[in-house]
């Protein structure tokens, strides 16, 4: 009887415990290690489009996913005087395919991934790896616990700041495309009882939004602007980034100056830039890269948590159906990565929808906007969809298609 993989996961959001799925379903024995001491809830909302809806509906978490849907009812885009540009049906903004396309908050979406596999995958909270050192035969690791084990395979699923692709591949600057904006999330109290709609005030460069997903007493506060060069300074000093911003929006307006001084007292800033992660290959020998550590999208396209469900279900194809690891490997680029140069690109049209960087660009788009009396097509963003899964393959679920080889037991 053949041994079954040993395969370590760095990273519990989004790509982890889906791959994760996928492995333990065709008979890997899996461990998830992942630094934060718990599952993280809560977190703004993403979207679950296209190739991705079919991933969850394979996994079996689709009902439960549709019943967290965020029913959002209207888009109202503002001038930076406060007057009403245009008020929409947030399909003719994001080109959403009723009935089909779903909006939750992250951590529903993160909550009901955990649950499909939390019972039959190790996870290791508030734990990280430290090194990993490839051998012949396996992976060495040491985890920041001091804990040491062997792996037959790695998988980065550890974000955009990725750990893993900096020890694998060197440092991120290499890898990274900025897309000329920075931006600050947070929540704050819901001041201008906003139900179940996002408001958003425009200026050239820059863009301030507040996002109700019900009737609660907060809302998502997201403020961005447009900067010709990523300010690494500010990257790493939380109160650098709250003066940055500060000084960005400084006689921005009475709605935006409160948001400021909210931004200012918030215990959840999230303060990043709009950026892509772009990498000639995913893998080296025994570890790969998946989600965002390999090739992160950026927010502007929307499709982050989607393109982290597909590569996820696409590398756990590739190893099921694949005895050899580099054949794996070599088979999860090549059937992914065009799917993924489609969906990285819609970030220019995310750019020029949301965030216009001159008085001219917004007035174009503010003209657009008020003639959107009808709902694009559901073909008008194919990228969503334009890759078809795989059928699983035969004995997915039987636990005879992950073999590991000849190789050590994998455990110490």
């Amino acid at each position: 009887m053949t041994a079954k993989r040993e395969v370590l996961i760095s990273g519990a959001g989004i790509s982890g415990p889906a791959l994760a799925y996928w492995l333990h379903r065709s008979g890997c024995a899996v461990t998830v290690v992942e630094k934060a001491g718990a599952l993280r809830d809560g977190g703004y909302p993403i979207d679950v489009r296209g190739t991705a809806t079919e991933v969850v509906r394979r996994m079996g978490i689709l009902p439960r996913l549709r019943d967290a849907h965020i029913d959002s009812r209207r888009f109202t885009f503002l001038d930076a005087d406060g007057g009403e540009v245009a008020s929409l049906s947030p399909r003719a903004v994001t080109g959403e395919v009723g009935g089909q396309d779903l909006e939750v908050r992250r951590g529903d979406l993160a909550a009901s991934l955990y649950a499909t596999v939390r019972d039959d995958v190790e996870f290791l909270f508030g734990d990280s790896v430290d090194t990993f050192d490839q051998t012949g035969q396996g992976v060495d690791v040491t985890f920041r616990s001091g804990r040491q084990r062997t792996f037959d395979l790695v998988v980065g699923a550890d974000g955009a700041h990725s750990q893993t692709r900096e020890s694998l591949f060197g440092p991120e600057e290499r890898f990274h495309r900025y897309l000329g904006h920075c931006f600050a999330l947070f929540t704050m109290p819901n001041i201008f009882g906003l139900s179940h709609e996002l408001m958003m005030w425009n200026a050239p460069g820059k863009a301030a939004a507040l996002y109700a997903v019900g009737d609660d007493d907060e809302v998502h506060a997201f403020l961005n602007f447009h900067r010709p060069e990523p300010p690494f300074d500010a990257l790493r000093d939380p109160d650098a980034q709250r003066d940055l911003v500060a000084t960005v929006f400084t006689n921005a307006g009475r709605e935006v100056s409160g948001m400021v001084g909210a931004m200012r007292d918030a215990e959840d800033l999230f303060f990043d830039t709009a950026g892509q992660i772009r990498m000639p290959h995913w893998s080296s020998g025994r570890v790969a890269l998946v989600g965002d550590a390999a090739y992160a999208p950026s927010f502007l396209t929307g499709q982050g948590s989607s393109l982290a469900l597909v590569g996820a279900y696409m590398l756990a194809h590739a190893l099921a159906g694949n005895r050899d690891h580099t054949a794996a490997f070599a088979a999860y680029e090549r059937d992914t990565r065009e799917f993924v140069a489609m969906n990285q690109a819609l970030a220019d049209n995310g750019a020029t929808t949301l965030f216009p960087t001159t008085a001219r660009a917004l007035e174009q788009r503010n003209t657009v906007l008020r003639g959107l009396v009808t709902l694009p097509s559901a073909t008008a963003r194919p990228a969503h969809s334009a890759l078809t899964l795989p059928a699983p393959p035969p004995g997915t679920t039987t636990g005879g298609r992950c073999h590991r080889g000849p190789g050590p037991s994998g455990r110490r």
